[in-house]
């Protein structure tokens, strides 16, 4: 990989992990932000009727770590192990950065700050609420993945239609707010931006 495309790349994923990062800012320090978010949770989390609240509760487990196992587990046994195997480090490495941010911000949970106006249809999650790491993981797994099989154009957009309905679900869902799950889609697309390239990716 040449020079400029290494520069090219962190500066993409500089820049999608800084804009997580002001949306975090704004809705955590800024009054108009925290009213935008807040106002956009109570409209994600409102009633949608139970088909709804079903397929919300079901998909939002392909954001968790035991979904990037299997779906590399799947590519192993389709004779793509390392292309999975990649893929599954980027998401655990995304998992375990946002593990320690959620640490640092400790921002509390929609159910938490507003228990009696969340309507909180799973169980409760572990850690905090900024940012999410259900989006941030499956869209590093996602992107990765894509890049190390060459998925085309039309496979992306479908994927990436995967990755905000799991995001969508934690809003939903009354886990997470809007900021959380915004900040996580960019800072996942930023690890992936930035993970090792296969051999093969790394001479096109």
């Amino acid at each position: 990989m040449s020079l400029g495309r290494a520069i090219g790349r962190v500066a993409w994923a500089s820049a999608l992990a800084g804009a997580g990062a002001a949306i975090g800012y704004a809705a955590l320090r800024t009054e108009a932000g925290r009213e935008a978010d807040e106002d956009l949770f109570k409209t994600l989390n409102a009633p949608h009727g139970p088909p709804v609240d079903r397929y919300l509760a079901g998909v939002t487990e392909l954001g968790s770590m035991y979904a990037a196992a299997a779906a590399a587990g799947a590519l192993a046994l389709a004779g793509r192990r390392r292309e999975g195997a990649r893929a599954l480090a980027g998401a655990g490495a995304t998992w375990l950065l946002l593990q320690g941010v959620k640490r640092l911000v400790d921002r509390p949970r929609p159910f938490t700050a507003d228990p009696g106006g969340t309507r909180q249809l799973i169980a409760e999650p572990r850690g905090t609420s900024w940012p999410s790491s259900h989006p941030a993981v499956l869209t590093t797994f996602s992107r990765i993945a894509a890049r190390e099989l060459r998925v085309g154009r039309l496979g992306r957009l479908g994927l990436t239609g995967v990755d905000a309905s799991v995001g969508a679900s934690r809003v939903a869902l009354g886990v997470h707010y809007p900021s959380d799950v915004a900040s996580g889609l960019l800072i996942g697309r930023a690890v992936a931006r930035v993970w090792p390239r296969g051999r093969s990716q790394g001479r096109r």
